[in-house]
């Protein structure tokens, strides 16, 4: 709260979840550890093929969080709501756990 209080800009809460690159040697490797990611409920995984032909699997969960707070140094919530905010935001750590 008091960096809030001294802010002049925008200040925002961010939460970014887990997130697990894996460079596969094989297409359907990169396919099998896709399912299996969102058969887990990492529903934003996904495969990218790079022009070398690297073949990357992000496994990424949905579990973000973004929050404006202030805009231009005004507090827009209050203490309470800051408060649940990082509640929720714990809570989502402990999820990535």
């Amino acid at each position: 709260m008091t960096a809030l209080e001294k802010a002049t800009g925008d200040v925002v809460l961010k939460f970014e979840p887990f997130v697990l690159h894996v460079l596969c040697q094989e297409l359907q490797d990169a396919q099998l550890l896709h399912s299996v990611a969102i058969d887990s409920g990492f529903r934003n995984s996904g495969i990218t093929v790079g022009r070398g032909g690297k073949i990357m699997m992000a496994v990424r969960s949905t579990h973000c969080l973004e929050v404006p707070l202030s805009h231009k140094g005004k507090l827009m919530v209050s203490e309470e709501y800051i408060e649940f905010l990082i509640h929720v935001a714990n809570q989502k750590m402990e999820e990535n756990i």
